[in-house]
């Protein structure tokens, strides 16, 4: 392959233009003196974002998401449609201008960081990483001063590109998310379907119901195929301005009390939806998935309003007018289009460490994960803050123990021991007088600063945040009983 002999120098090389990439690089670049190169096969900044469904928003709010030093959207509430009076979920398209324009007026601007599109790192030769330019084939050595950074551990399964793991039938139409809002410009030979299958029972698939609900088209002709049933979080509980702060703050008092008090896992989850803090589509049926999808009450309320649901467990085979499932067959309309949802956003991988030493002679690894949840964007950033002062985080067991990784829950069970993860981080960062007035001043971090701004004349107000500290207590106390309940 051809190689550019001259090498690049860098602190740091960021794989991953993702989220999680621009909010680390983002937060060092603020935090640091440090040089920092930035790598992806795409064309643009974004991630999976490059290849979202047109219709896709964020779950949470806007203020929620992004990098530290710019904010997403304008700070306004919804007032129409299914998310009406909460604040504005950022669309796919506006997420992927939003990070070009970090890229373009904020990165490189600061003349400490280089950016390597249609590219990727190349880790497995002697002389150390190397960065391969997919486009000419040009490969040029990397000296990294500091640490290699893997963006790229978490990235989801995309629905554009997802392989489907049941069989198609010849004569079976299936097609991705993406492919919905151009089907009317299909051509006189393509028939518009009358009848669609949305396969699948995560927010992708409820995106879609919805969407499809939206554009007109009848419950009566929407089957979704539906293999297992999940808790959903309210959205309500996720506003990040002072006008929601019982909602907010008191949702976080109620569900620490729900860890304190339940007696079981499945306790657990009842609690939490009694409090208002989960939702679930189905009130008839105990979900077995929990993976942090967000939805408003008025999306449960539409969702409801499908009737023809498929639950014969996952799909097998689609073929025209009929489902093979684990649990037997549906017949459908003969013209029906299959819709395939069933990309994991998800997908299970090993708990890692975050920081890793390197080799002598070697840089260091940074392995971006979780430290709380469901926040990918302030987790990178906190990362990024803690790496970039050695003085209070002298090594990496000094950096991975206030950086711990917070597991992402793919059964019912996983998630008391999630929290309990998740509430040790927020100890420890309470505790550090500089990483707490970071947080409080990162706008990622909108739940901190809503606590930290009650007026002390404010009784309500502080009479939750007492609740609050008393519940995380019991809290504490009773997660290691329900983790232990949830291995047994």
């Amino acid at each position: 392959m051809p190689t550019d002999t001259t090498p690049i120098d860098t602190d740091y090389l960021v794989i991953g233009a993702g989220t999680s990439g621009l909010a680390f690089a983002d937060t060092l670049l603020g935090q640091s003196g440090a040089h920092i190169t930035l790598v992806d096969r795409r064309g643009k900044p974004g991630g999976h974002w490059n290849h979202a469904y047109p219709f896709v928003t964020l779950h949470q709010p806007s203020a929620f998401y992004g990098v530290n030093s710019q904010a997403l959207g304008s700070g306004r509430k919804d007032s129409a449609g299914l998310n009406a009076g909460l604040y504005e979920l950022a669309t796919g398209a506006e997420i992927c201008a939003y990070f070009d324009s970090v890229l373009q007026h904020t990165l490189l601007p600061s003349g400490r960081v280089a950016w390597h599109p249609m590219s990727q790192v190349l880790e497995d030769g002697p002389e150390g990483p190397r960065i391969e330019n997919l486009l000419t084939g040009v490969v040029q050595r990397v000296n990294v001063r500091r640490k290699i950074v893997d963006a790229r551990y978490l990235g989801p399964d995309i629905p554009a590109t997802h392989t489907p793991r049941f069989q198609v039938e010849p004569g079976a139409r299936l097609v991705a998310p993406n492919a919905l809002p151009g089907l009317a410009e299909g051509g006189a030979g393509a028939p518009l379907p009358r009848h669609y299958v949305v396969i699948g029972a995560g927010k992708t698939a409820m995106d879609t119901a919805l969407w499809l609900l939206g554009t007109g088209v009848p419950a009566s002709a929407i089957t979704w195929v539906k293999p297992r049933e999940a808790w959903l979080v309210n959205r309500i509980t996720t506003q990040p301005a002072p006008e929601f702060f019982f909602e907010a703050i008191g949702s976080q008092a109620e569900q620490m009390a729900a860890f304190g008090a339940a007696t079981s896992v499945e306790d657990l989850y009842l609690r939490l939806e009694a409090c208002g803090a989960l939702l679930r589509v189905d009130t008839g049926r105990m979900p077995t998935m929990f993976h942090l999808a967000t939805v408003s009450t008025a999306e449960v309320a539409a969702l409801r309003t499908l009737q023809n649901i498929v639950r014969l467990g996952h799909v097998q085979r689609v073929a025209p007018g009929r489902l093979v499932l684990d649990g037997g067959e549906a017949a459908l309309p003969a013209d029906a289009l299959f819709i395939d949802c069933t990309a994991s956003a998800v997908a299970p991988r090993p708990v890692l460490p975050i920081f890793h030493d390197g080799p002598p002679g070697s840089p260091g690894r940074i392995v971006l994960q979780i430290v709380r949840l469901p926040q990918p964007a302030f987790s990178a950033a906190a990362i990024a803050y803690v790496e970039a002062h050695d003085e209070a985080y002298p090594d990496t067991a000094a950096k991975n123990a206030v950086c711990a990784t917070v597991p992402f829950p793919h059964t019912l069970a996983d998630y008391p021991r999630a929290v309990a993860v998740g509430m040790q981080n927020q100890f420890r960062w309470g505790q550090d007088k500089a990483l707490r007035h970071w947080m409080r001043e990162s706008r990622l971090d909108g739940f901190g600063r809503l606590m930290s701004q009650v007026a002390p004349d404010d009784t309500a107000k502080l009479a939750v945040l007492a609740r609050y500290k008393e519940s995380a207590i019991a809290a504490m106390a009773n997660l290691p009983r329900l983790m232990a309940a949830a291995a047994g």
